[in-house]
């Protein structure tokens, strides 16, 4: 070896003789093994139930809708209630999601006040999960419209499938709108929380 690489070698076996083996290494190790294998299995559990769900969904507008000799007939109430499952599929789907690259987030945001960061994150969730069902509940119909124009034909019309189409890009917008202003007054709160932790009598 050469003069550098003896260096090397002395220095570092040195410091490694000085310090002692962690006790749990191989422990932890190995829960970090089975935590991957856990999330794993998990995202594919969630991956074949939202496709058996979707499949199923399929199955059931095809095998529900009447047919006629142009074709299939979907009655308007079928649209309706596929709509509403998309808007819960995608409530369940989107904040998790969130929540999950959020985290980091508001850590960052709120170091000087861990739980009143965890708290945050919780209440966002609340709202998010009270605008979803306000939205959906204030834009569900019981009954054909008349500006769907099947109010006597009762099937599903180039009018409802704009307006139910409509509704999915309505939610994802005002979500979209609150995360955005989410994501830009949370560092404010965080100063905000901080500033009022340090001061004198606080």
């Amino acid at each position: 070896m050469s003069a550098l690489e003896d260096r090397l070698h002395e220095a570092l076996g040195a410091e490694g003789a000085s310090r002692a083996p962690s006790a749990d290494l191989f422990t932890r190790v190995v829960d970090s093994i089975h935590d991957d294998a856990r999330r794993r299995r998990r995202r594919r559990t969630a991956i074949a139930l939202w496709t058996t769900g979707a499949v199923l969904s399929v199955a059931a507008v095809v095998t529900l809708t009447p047919r006629g000799e142009d074709g299939l007939h979907m009655p308007w109430w079928i649209l309706e209630v596929a709509t509403n499952a998309v808007l819960l599929a995608v409530a369940l789907w989107l904040g998790p999601f969130i929540k999950r690259f959020g985290r980091a987030y508001a850590a960052d945001v709120f170091h000087d006040n861990p739980l009143t960061g965890k708290s945050y994150i919780v209440l966002t969730d609340i709202v998010y999960y009270l605008i979803f069902a306000a939205y959906i509940l204030f834009s569900v119909h019981f009954a054909p419209q008349q500006e769907w124009g099947n109010e006597i034909s009762e099937h599903v019309t180039a009018e409802q499938l704009t307006f139910e189409v409509g509704r999915v890009g309505g939610i994802l917008l005002v979500i979209g709108i609150l995360h955005g202003l989410n994501i830009v007054l949370m560092p404010v709160l965080g100063r905000l929380f901080s500033l009022n932790r340090r001061l004198p009598g606080a």
